[in-house]
């Protein structure tokens, strides 16, 4: 059995981590295991079904560059304690050449970097994540992406292969009864219903979000926007909205472990981000049926209904607000049965590219030594 190491920052329900579970649950765990290294200090919420899987789940130090020598002295270790580490798949995009890194002075052979988005936040970290970017490629040997324009980002000029961010796709179907059900626990009868799923954070845009839907309040006061998330950016999208008076529309539901059936009683999804690799809430929601607004800062390759569209960041939240509103009266839930049977977004398709991936790695490595 080959045990890769995956590392991430945590293991709690977003996108690439959910990604990352879809994987895990339907690979064949006989030949291929995952342990997932961390980097914070406090159990997420997949740890549990990490462990029943049969993986392990370690917790590095925070990634801060006052924690850096604490780091890598903590990972020289864990590396001399774990030699059955051949594979280290890291998923935190520039800031992947920290673990990668360790893993190199430790001698690991196959050093995966996996590129998640098309841009970087504007943190504190920001000039250190830039600097990362650039060195990446001197601490990874292979590269991987969801996306063409993910790729290019984080690794101009390098091959690398392409992992489809694929779902459960049984799970996000659309279904009336669900609907119907999940809009009667949120005491939803006849609102039009916006939703958005994603961290409450400076890359998904809420403050464009929250200017647009107080435009499409305005055209149509029964309306409910759903935002689905937490993140530090939490207390200014509460006060933005409390500004604009529509703190009795807009409702915080957090953390979520039933984002599936959330989607049912949505009828658009709505995401403005500043960047996006391929959205893993951008291919649910499709699945799920709903008709999407993405910013023009989005990746087509995310598309693959025709009830999606991409509006620029440029136009103003007015023109926005009649694109969304426009998906009120002329969509249908779309549940393309044949499509779904097909889409390498199914993680049916796709769960053997990436434990193939792996077996190829490991017996090319065989064949080195």
């Amino acid at each position: 059995m080959i045990r890769v190491l995956q590392c991430v920052n945590d293991m709690h329900r977003a996108g690439l981590e959910t990604m990352l579970m879809n994987y895990y649950r339907n690979i064949d765990r006989t030949k291929i295991q995952f342990d997932f290294l961390t980097h914070r200090p406090d159990k997420s919420d997949y740890d549990d079904e990490i462990l029943s899987l049969g993986g392990k789940v370690y917790y590095a130090p925070r990634l801060y560059p006052q924690n850096y020598p604490a780091y890598f002295k903590y990972m020289k270790k864990f590396f001399a304690e774990h030699p059955e580490y051949q594979i280290v798949h890291s998923h935190i995009d520039s800031m992947s050449y920290l673990p990668l890194l360790a893993a190199k002075k430790a001698g690991v052979p196959i050093r995966i970097a996996h590129s998640h988005n098309t841009s970087i936040d504007k943190d504190f970290k920001y000039i250190l994540k830039q600097y990362f970017r650039k060195k990446i490629t001197k601490a990874a040997n292979y590269y991987c992406a969801c996306g063409q324009e993910a790729g290019e980002f984080l690794f101009p000029g390098k091959e690398f292969k392409f992992i489809p961010n694929a779902i459960e796709v049984d799970k996000f179907l659309y279904n009336e009864e669900v609907r119907d059900r999940k809009r009667k626990d949120l005491g939803l009868t006849s609102e039009f219903v916006v939703g958005h799923v994603g961290r409450l954070s400076y890359q998904k845009n809420h403050e464009l979000l929250i200017r647009i839907f107080s435009e499409l309040h305005k055209k149509d006061v029964n309306t409910i926007l759903l935002l689905i998330g937490v993140g530090e950016k939490e207390d200014e999208i509460r006060e933005q909205v409390h500004e604009l008076n529509l703190d009795e529309c807009v409702r915080f539901l957090g953390n979520r472990d039933d984002v599936n059936e959330l989607y049912q009683a949505m009828d658009v999804f709505v995401m403005p981000s500043l960047f996006e690799g391929i959205p893993v809430v951008g291919v649910e929601a499709q699945f799920a049926g709903l008709p999407c607004v993405f910013s023009d800062k989005v990746p087509v390759e995310v598309k693959f209904t025709e009830n999606s569209e991409f509006v620029s960041l440029e136009k103003k939240p007015e023109d926005w607000a009649d694109v969304v509103l426009d998906k009120k009266v002329n969509s249908d839930r779309i549940r393309d049965l044949n499509f779904i049977s097909k889409s390498i977004y199914n993680i049916k398709n796709s769960c053997n590219i990436l434990d193939e991936y792996y077996m190829r790695l490991q017996i090319k490595n065989n064949q080195s030594v």
